[in-house]
């Protein structure tokens, strides 16, 4: 018995080798899981069955970019275009790629070609947004943050970006109600009790309002609050 188990062995290890769907399924539980090497692990080896296979590519992107591989997570994102050019999925993270290294015209022309793909995704407005206002677009910038609340009202951070733009754009009265919409949907931003404290101050002269919000900063971490306490107010 121990003779035939040693010459059946190889022959049950090849049989019981993963296929690559199994590999795939696998890759996306240790994604599920944020275990993003041994994801990544999984996907080569489905690459390894098929290089053309663009949600492998995609998906070992997407990990690469969350270890904060993102410079070369940009490549991965291409081949994954290049496999197929149709999906929105890889254009829009390497959009996102590209804008959290400052790439912000790069990063705009590969939102424009997700949204082209699949208007319906409210993230891409959003991100797009960013990457303008990185480019101090502003008007542009508030296009996409205005479609991305027409889908979802209720995001504290789109409200708060849009009063940035807002205040590019100079409009410090509509930029402090987007602050004040930000922090009665999360009123632990300190960065919004910041930037409203500062444009109250500066731009309106509220100083007793300003002095207010920049307390209600310091206290939430916001180390710049404190210099303008130290400054201005009392």
């Amino acid at each position: 018995m121990r003779k035939i188990w040693t010459l059946l062995l190889p022959v049950i290890f090849i049989a019981c080798s993963p296929s690559e769907e199994e590999l795939m399924k696998a890759g996306i539980t240790e994604m599920d899981a944020q275990n993003w090497e041994q994801a990544i692990t999984y996907f080569d080896q489905a690459l390894e069955q098929n290089a053309s296979n663009s949600t492998a590519l995609n998906a070992k992107g997407v990990a690469m970019f969350q270890l904060g591989n993102i410079e070369e997570a940009i490549p991965v994102f291409s081949a994954s275009i290049q496999a197929d050019s149709i999906s929105y999925k890889p254009w829009f993270n390497r959009g996102n790629a590209n804008l959290e290294l400052g790439n912000f015209k790069e990063a705009i022309s590969d939102f424009n070609l997700a949204n082209g793909l699949d208007p319906s995704q409210t993230d891409i407005y959003y991100n797009r947004g960013l990457a303008l206002l990185g480019l101090e677009e502003y008007e542009d910038a508030l296009l996409d943050f205005d479609a991305a609340l027409q889908a979802d009202p209720n995001q504290a951070l789109t409200h708060f970006n849009r009063g940035k733009a807002l205040l590019g754009n100079n409009d410090p009265i509509a930029a402090i109600e987007a602050l004040t919409t930000s922090l009665n949907l999360n009123p632990d931003s300190g960065s919004a009790y910041y930037l409203l404290g500062i444009t109250r101050m500066s731009a309106l002269n509220q100083k007793e309002e300003g002095c207010a919000d920049l307390k209600m900063a310091a206290s939430l971490g916001v180390a710049e609050a404190q210099s303008w306490l130290d400054d201005f107010c009392e």
